[in-house]
């Protein structure tokens, strides 16, 4: 697609990310510190290099969605020389399409369906999917399971969120903290972001398909743009 560079500069690289099909993915942090953005650097990642990604946001509307990529686009092209952004932009709109809903309506039969929907139609065919705002907390493993199941059968890559809170200390016994700590063995590969004393925020690869990544902390998110930054 004529991105190379972005994708090699770009230190999501050294997680893999938006490469391999059938595994998932999970950012966990409290609230606010950046979950969404990482996301959609995630997206935008698989994007550059090839993939049509789908962003399912869940209790948040798309043109708060929208703006997040937009944002974050923005700062990728006035960071990096790109020859013609109109077309990065451009290219960027046609592969990724972002889906909405209601936390109350989210499950995986109907997210199934509207997958089904958009591939059945030829209207949309994904690579990749991004859940943003699933509720761990009120959801059991079984539901967790189905929607590895999905992932499985329709061959997507997929990361979600997860908010965790200060007051539940509990925590698996590979490091992940609740309200994933009874599923944390669903996924491939889990990121905690964590506050630091200077304000920016260390991403923490608690688990990983390459376990030589596992307990790594190279990676922050800048607290002024939310981009992720090598130490």
């Amino acid at each position: 697609m004529g991105y190379e560079s972005l994708t090699q500069q770009n230190p999501l690289r050294v997680l893999n990310m938006g490469r391999d099909n059938n595994q998932m993915g999970l950012v966990v942090a409290r609230a606010g510190l950046g979950k969404t953005a990482l996301l959609v650097q995630i997206a935008l990642d698989a994007i550059l290099r090839g993939r049509r990604v789908i962003h399912v946001s869940i209790g948040q509307g798309i043109d708060k969605t929208k703006a997040w990529y937009d944002d974050i686009l923005q700062l990728i092209l006035n960071e990096h020389s790109v020859a013609h952004p109109h077309e990065l932009i451009e290219m960027v709109a046609c592969h990724r399409m972002i889906m909405t809903f209601q936390a109350a309506s989210f499950s995986r039969s109907r997210l199934e369906e509207r997958l089904n929907d958009l591939i059945l139609q030829d209207i949309f065919r994904p690579n990749c999917l991004i859940v943003d705002g699933f509720d761990f907390s009120s959801a059991n493993r079984e539901e967790v399971e189905d929607l590895k199941n999905l992932m499985e059968v329709m061959n997507l890559q997929s990361w979600f969120s997860a908010t965790r809170h200060r007051d539940d200390t509990r925590v698996s016994p590979a490091g992940v903290p609740a309200p994933c700590h009874e599923v944390d063995d669903l996924f491939d590969t889990v990121v905690l972001l964590n506050p630091q004393k200077d304000a920016t925020i260390e991403l923490e690869i608690i688990q990983s398909s390459n376990e030589q990544l596992a307990g790594s902390k190279g990676l922050k998110l800048d607290p002024t743009t939310m981009m992720v930054k090598e130490r």
